[in-house]
């Protein structure tokens, strides 16, 4: 008997070990599940930042940025999910086991019950009160069958007791098994939930991954495109500025016995357009530099050269000449915009990207005068919601080109 009682202590005690197991997972889950909180708060506001992007951009690249990390969120929450789970798992293993400990040795106690109980009614039938009378044998026997059977007594009512706590123990493990199944289910639910939505985002960010490669591809045609018409700009002016030169030396070798009328008029003009250099006020009200003067990388990987400055404005901004001169030419870039060369003597200023020109060809200008305005086309170099256009700046001394820098102010 004391070995099974023993057995059955030991049971007891390894049902208490696994519950005293749960408090320290039970902490682990309370962690996770406010991790979970707070990665499902960030998933609200990211999917609310996302909105908002669709609505105020036609960028797609913030759209992408917010959907990555969206699904990178999602992704954890999934992953979080899963451990909870884990963690229930161990859990609902170690309630079974604690209920087959807790099953088996009701199973046995309430056999040992069995067994005193039949014991006390046998130990009943053979005592003999009246043996108690006589100073004898039997009295002996009896007085030993009335302690056993007080002992067997006390002993029962103590293993009915125990009996009933641990199936009350038995009941309580059982609750709370179902309520881990149920939480399982929960979570199961909500891991399904989030792997749908996980998909559903992995093939929204594929499109739009795919529409933005379209994007940039168009944007690569259009730059590629004004590189193109910026190089046979280029061009254009050096043909020009050429024949400007040449012309303006056929002019002077006809000149004989000391300096002509022409010439010094030109030696005036180089002088008054020397003497401002570093001072003359900027032909038009810009936003910001496109292309300084000299060699430049253009988005598309390539080398160009720029022979003055280009200038994002706003389509419209009026145009000024820099200096007192006179308008040499007026010609249609390869763009389709207007282009307007001034002579100052031995140098030239050239504005190119004009919608509209206010002078004609050979007219004198001053300083400050009107030219014309900017054109209006869009430059796929530039981020901005409204719409930008380029100006082309451009300062020449004969077939050399100067930065402008260096005679603005």
């Amino acid at each position: 008997m004391h070995y099974k009682r023993n057995k059955y202590i030991a049971t007891a005690l390894l049902a208490a070990l696994l519950f005293c197991v749960q408090p320290a997972q039970g902490q682990n889950k309370k962690q996770l599940e406010r991790e979970k909180a707070t990665i499902e708060r960030e998933i609200a506001r990211l999917t609310g930042d996302l909105e908002k992007a669709r609505k105020s951009t036609k960028s797609s690249t913030r759209q992408i940025k917010l959907i990555k990390q969206r699904i990178n969120e999602r992704t954890r929450l999934i992953n979080n999910i899963n451990s909870q789970m884990g963690i229930i798992n161990r859990q609902i293993v170690r309630t079974e086991d604690s209920l087959r400990v807790v099953r088996d040795e009701i199973e046995h106690m309430k056999a040992e019950y069995a067994r005193v109980v039949q014991s006390l009614y046998g130990l009943s039938q053979n005592l003999n009160p009246e043996g108690l009378l006589y100073d004898n044998e039997l009295y002996n026997k009896s007085y030993l069958k009335i302690k056993y059977f007080k002992e067997y007594s006390r002993y029962r009512r103590h293993q009915a007791t125990i009996i009933r706590r641990r199936e009350q123990q038995f009941s309580d493990l059982s609750l709370d098994l179902q309520r881990q199944r149920n939480e399982k289910s929960t979570l199961l639910a909500q891991e399904r939930k989030q792997q749908e939505a996980l998909a559903k985002e992995q093939k929204q960010q594929q499109r739009r991954l795919s529409d933005s490669q379209r994007q940039e591809q168009q944007l690569q045609q259009q730059i590629n495109k004004k590189e193109q018409q910026k190089r046979r700009l280029q061009q254009q002016i050096q043909q020009l500025i050429n024949e400007e030169v040449a012309r303006s030396g056929k002019a002077s070798g006809t000149a004989t016995g000391g300096k002509s009328g022409s010439t010094k008029a030109t030696d005036a003009l180089s002088a008054d357009f020397m003497a401002n250099k570093g001072r003359m006020p900027w032909p038009v009200y810009y936003k910001s530099v496109a292309r300084e003067f000299g060699i430049y990388t253009h988005p598309s990987g390539g080398q160009n050269r720029n022979y003055g400055i280009d200038l994002v404005c706003s389509p419209g901004a009026q145009v000024y000449s820099v200096c007192a001169g006179t308008v040499s030419r007026v010609f249609t870039t390869p763009n389709g915009t207007k282009g307007i060369i001034i002579v100052h003597g031995k140098y030239m200023s050239v504005y190119a990207g004009l919608g509209s020109v206010n002078v004609a060809q050979g007219t004198k200008v001053g300083a400050r005068q009107l030219l014309g305005t900017v054109a209006t086309s869009v430059n796929p170099d530039t981020k901005a919601s409204e719409p930008t256009s380029e100006f082309s700046f451009q300062v020449w001394c004969g077939k050399d080109p100067l930065n402008p820098r260096h005679w603005l102010k």
